[in-house]
């Protein structure tokens, strides 16, 4: 089994490599805004929001029914026919998320727990001696990743099918691009390479 120490550097320098690959998709590719689309007159939806919902941040389904009633399917079933259904994310003015030093140290907090269960898992998986084999193991915790949260959103709250397939692209290439870096130094026994 790889050292210990080798295998937490192996998670921390993909976390870095998932931080850059995540930072250039963003920045410099339409990944970041693939599936989004403008609200028309956004001013005036948003006035009815802020009026509505006030400075209470969260996440909002609509049309709203009590889980705890038992006929919530039901209920929502006969209001969804006449007024729109929507899953929204609200921040009041001034409290919206931008990119701040803390959003991109959360960010990069969360890829580092990723990355580090990457290099863990593959330092348990010592029969595999090739590196194109431990990349695609780390690749493969990269599909798991993408189709999880994403795949479920799309299917139950209706996102995008063009956002999703952008989101799980991200994703998947984030693990592909650590699995480069954390394959390179998480490796088997000598006594495995050798065979």
């Amino acid at each position: 089994m790889p050292s210990p120490v080798r295998t937490l550097l192996a998670g921390v320098l993909g976390a870095l490599a998932m931080f850059v690959w995540t930072a250039v998709a963003h920045m410099a590719t339409p990944l970041g805004s693939t599936g989004f689309s403008q609200v028309p007159n956004e001013a005036v939806p948003a006035a009815a929001l802020q009026a509505s919902i006030g400075p209470k941040a969260g996440l909002y389904l609509f049309p709203w029914t009590d889980p705890k009633n038992r006929d919530a399917e039901k209920i929502y079933e006969e209001k969804a026919k006449t007024m729109p259904t929507g899953f929204l994310v609200y921040h009041p003015p001034g409290k919206g998320t931008m990119m701040t030093g803390g959003t991109l140290g959360s960010e990069f907090a969360k890829q580092l727990v990723c990355s580090l269960l990457a290099a863990f898992l593959l330092a348990q998986a010592t029969m595999l001696s090739a590196y194109a084999a431990r990349v695609a193991f780390v690749a493969a915790i990269g599909v798991a990743a993408a189709l999880t949260t994403n795949g479920s959103y799309a299917i139950w709250y209706g996102f995008p099918t063009d956002f999703t397939l952008a989101a799980m692209f991200t994703d998947f290439v984030s693990y592909l691009v650590a699995g480069l870096v954390i394959a390179g130094l998480v490796k088997p026994p000598r006594s495995i390479l050798s065979r």
